[in-house]
């Protein structure tokens, strides 16, 4: 909906780094090292920023989690969020096959 005199911004499925940083509450750095590992992939602008999905920022979270609350490597937790979301996507075929028995 478009209310005349309010120029309010487009929502985004994407983040800035600094967003991202901020959001998530890593370090420059650490977002780096998911980067240069493939597990996050951002979008580069014309500028040569970079954009991350929302979807970043969720799975971040997870990872921290895993990485402060097991005492996990980063490249450990990685694995396991990877199967994490493997197992859900797993789970929902099954459910979508279910309904069509």
């Amino acid at each position: 909906m478009h209310m005349p005199g309010l120029n309010l911004p487009e929502r985004s499925e994407y983040v800035a780094w600094a967003q991202l940083v901020q959001l998530t509450s890593i370090q420059s750095d650490e977002i780096g090292e998911l980067v240069d590992l493939g597990w996050i992939s951002p979008k580069k602008t014309g500028s040569e920023e970079y954009l991350f999905r929302l979807r970043d920022v969720y799975r971040i979270h997870k990872l921290m989690r895993l990485v402060h609350d097991l005492e996990v490597s980063v490249y450990g937790g990685s694995i396991i969020v990877d199967l994490m979301e493997r197992i859900e996507e797993l789970e929902k075929e099954v459910v979508e096959l279910k309904r069509l028995i």
